[in-house]
């Protein structure tokens, strides 16, 4: 039966491809695995290479395991620390804007300071920074009484944020950054 010319190429087209993809498999014509390195079985390998080759099986794994580990421990170790960064720069944002609201809505300023120092305390908390590497200063323009109606009231946090996971960050006084923010609140006529 006589093919046409479309049949032969087309034939000719899906052995090509058949081909190419054993050969990339590394499958003898038969479509079994052949010796490693053989092409698909293309061409004549001797005995003493297929024999070499055996030694090496099992070892792109290996240094795909081991490079994996050695480029993605630190990749990933950056995104923590960046990430440590980034939520220590909103708590400082934000306990530095409840701080400031918080003292100016006090009768006096040593309730105030002792209000916002909770506030800038409960606010890092939420971020998940402990207390003992906050500050927060309080500064007044009006220089005398900070609760006078119209002083402009401004609150400074700073922030020092440790490297994750520093066995001995505390003694050796590894931080990843010192962040600060500030706030500054008017003190009403009417409270």
């Amino acid at each position: 039966m006589p093919r046409s010319p479309a049949d032969r190429r087309r034939r000719h087209f899906t052995k090509q491809v058949g081909d190419r993809l054993r050969e990339a498999l590394c499958l003898s014509p038969g479509g079994t695995p052949g010796p490693r390195g053989s092409l698909g079985g293309q061409g004549t390998q001797d005995a003493r290479r297929a024999g070499d080759d055996v030694g090496q099986r099992g070892s792109a794994v290996v240094e795909f395991t081991f490079l994996g580990l050695l480029l993605m421990v630190p990749v990933v170790y950056f995104i923590i620390t960046v990430g440590q960064l980034q939520g220590g720069s909103f708590a400082v944002v934000g306990a530095a804007d409840q701080a400031a609201k918080v003292f100016v809505a006090q009768p006096d300023a040593p309730s105030g300071r002792a209000a916002a120092e909770q506030a800038t305390m409960v606010a890092l908390a939420d971020y998940g920074h402990p207390a003992g590497n906050a500050s927060v200063e309080i500064h007044c323009d009006s220089g005398g009484d900070c609760t006078t109606a119209g002083s402009a009231v401004t609150v400074t946090v700073r922030l020092t944020v440790p490297l994750p996971f520093a066995p001995f960050g505390e003694a050796m006084r590894l931080n990843a950054g010192q962040l600060s923010a500030s706030a500054t609140q008017v003190v009403g006529r009417f409270r």
